[in-house]
């Protein structure tokens, strides 16, 4: 593996461990919470975040995630918290995917990061770009669970 691909993932790993840290005070009781001014709650964001990173890359490659088509129903642009069923992944179980996420795209990915494939609609061909697309979402979603846990203490 080249050297950049090391530190791409160290990156995607360090960021979402940086995720996992902010979200170790967050009760599953505040993680339902939808501040004031604020759409979705912080489960939500945690369900797009992982749900995200696997659209980019099913969108590139054409190749099946193993994510079932219900995260899209919950996680999707512009789903909500109403969209909630009893079966959505709860925050525990979302904090386990989200922290394995980065290990088992590495483990699919790892070796093909430079694989061209047709662009996607924003100019990405290759699944190192996406990558680098999603750890950016990432932290959008992070900085506003940052926000959503300041109103919510």
């Amino acid at each position: 593996m080249k050297y950049r691909h090391e530190i791409l993932f160290n990156q995607l790993e360090s960021y979402r461990s940086e995720l996992l840290e902010v979200l170790k005070d967050v009760t599953e009781e505040k993680a339902e919470m939808i501040p004031t001014g604020f759409r979705n709650n912080i489960r939500w964001n945690m369900g797009h975040i992982y749900l995200d990173q696997y659209l980019w890359i099913e969108a590139l490659t054409k190749e099946k995630e193993n994510v079932p088509k219900t995260f899209h129903d919950w996680f999707g642009f512009g789903t909500s918290p109403s969209d909630f069923t009893d079966e959505t992944p709860n925050f525990e179980k979302l904090k386990e995917l989200l922290k394995n996420q980065p290990k088992l795209i590495k483990e699919r990915y790892g070796e093909r990061l430079e694989e061209e494939f047709p662009p996607t609609e924003m100019g990405m061909n290759t699944i190192e770009q996406v990558l680098i697309r999603t750890i950016f979402h990432e932290g959008l979603h992070l900085q506003t669970i940052l926000d959503m846990k300041k109103l919510i203490k």
